[in-house]
């Protein structure tokens, strides 16, 4: 018999049995198709969530140094004590840094504060994040303005009152009106609007990033004080080197302006993405092996209901088998004919799950304006996870089904 006489057989008479049982059918496919769902979606929220934070991530800059009075590791035993007495960032310690720096880079300075209110006419927004930026911040973190500029070279050098706001003010001040050009109010002082930040959404520390205002650094100057514990320095190399030599440049400009002598251990901390981004791969790991096994949980329940709906099969259908095995239907026949079946029963409760899957992805992205991403290694190991439930449920009744002895068989009732 060929390969594919056999499997349009058995593929028929899969069908037929799941036909004829089918409220069956129907109840065994709701169980695959529940783990299935939960499994998968799982996945999709922990992908969609880890894609977001890094997307966030790499906005900060992948090749960026930050030189602040904090380092990024929070680990066990971690002596805050010692860092708080460190001084922060200074303002003069950015021309400082750029003159003296030996390999070529950029260096930028941000500081930030928070403005309880801000206004314009009578709307106001409270609780508003303020980030005082230097003029080369551009040059090294990734943002995009999508109504009007960014601050000039005299704007950054004489200190205008401009501001870029972000778009939740945008939204909210000006019901996304035109906001080029009118004053607002915050913090005492009132600043002309040169530009409006791409709507960004939820930093990866669970903060909008849509409700700041961007400010030059002289600007803030003028009524802030700039040097406290969220001032840091950015330095970004402008040539493709090894960033080890660039630290090592940086740790040497630092201490020489900080008067730090050769015995005295270093008051500041030199940060990267890189810190940040392998405690994800710690986190993600552990979130997706418990994933794992919290869905495996409902995949186990299916697959016993499975194994147990083909045992149920195997003893009505001992007589048909009987019958078939004498008439010349082999052992091979016989276990490819059942563990097709559970194969089939799987797959098609799989295919359901998934599609419930998609359907939840589309009306989430669309009315709630999330975004969750359904990849394609979701959606094969989906189909995969499906067909593999279906060969370990089904396999122990197939080869009761095959190795049953035809005489016997056709006697049982």
């Amino acid at each position: 018999m060929s390969v594919f006489k056999i499997f349009s057989e058995t593929l028929k008479f899969a069908l037929n049995a799941l036909y004829s049982n089918r409220l069956r059918s129907i109840l065994s496919l709701f169980g695959i198709s529940i783990g299935i769902f939960a499994i998968i979606s799982i996945f999709t929220v922990i992908d969609s969530l880890e894609n977001n934070i890094r997307t966030n991530i790499d906005k900060l800059g992948k090749d960026v140094i930050y030189i602040s009075k904090w380092p990024w590791s929070f680990s066990e035993g971690y002596p805050w004590w010692k860092y708080y007495q460190r001084p922060s960032a200074k303002f003069k310690e950015l021309k400082l840094l750029q003159d003296q720096l030996s390999i070529s880079a950029k260096v930028a300075f941000i500081s930030f504060f928070n403005s309880k209110k801000i206004k314009y006419f009578n709307n106001d927004i409270e609780e508003v994040k303020v980030q005082a930026i230097s003029h080369d911040y551009r040059s090294i973190i990734q943002f995009d303005i999508i109504k009007g500029r960014f601050f000039s070279t005299q704007d950054s050098d004489i200190g205008n009152s401009v501001v870029i706001i972000g778009y939740n003010i945008y939204k909210e001040l000006f019901n996304l009106d035109n906001p080029i050009g009118k004053e607002i109010k915050f913090m005492g002082q009132t600043a002309t609007v040169i530009g409006v930040l791409e709507k960004v959404g939820e930093s990866f520390i669970g903060e909008n990033e849509d409700d700041k205002i961007l400010i030059p650094l002289k600007f803030a100057r003028k009524f802030a004080r700039i040097s406290k514990d969220s001032s840091q320095l950015l330095v970004k190399s402008n040539e493709d080197i090894n960033k080890n030599l660039l630290k090592v440049d940086i740790i040497r400009v630092m201490r020489s302006i900080r008067r730090l002598s050769p015995r005295t251990e270093n008051n500041f901390s030199l940060n990267e993405i890189s810190l940040i981004s392998r405690g994800l791969d710690i986190l993600f790991y552990v979130i997706n092996f418990a994933g794992i096994i919290i869905g495996g949980f409902s995949l186990l329940v299916g697959g016993f209901g499975i194994a147990n709906i083909m045992y149920v099969s195997v003893k009505e259908r001992t007589n048909l088998i009987g019958i078939q095995k004498s008439l010349g239907a082999k052992n091979y026949f016989i276990l490819i004919q059942f563990l097709f079946e559970s194969v089939l029963l799987c797959l098609i409760g799989g295919l359901i799950g998934l599609s419930i899957i998609v359907f939840c992805v589309m009306v989430f992205n669309i009315y709630f304006d999330l975004n969750f991403i359904l990849s394609f290694k979701n959606i094969f190991s989906a189909v995969l996870i499906s067909l593999l439930i279906g060969v370990i449920s089904g396999i122990l009744p197939a080869i009761f089904a095959s190795k049953l002895n035809p005489v016997d068989a056709i006697r049982s009732k």
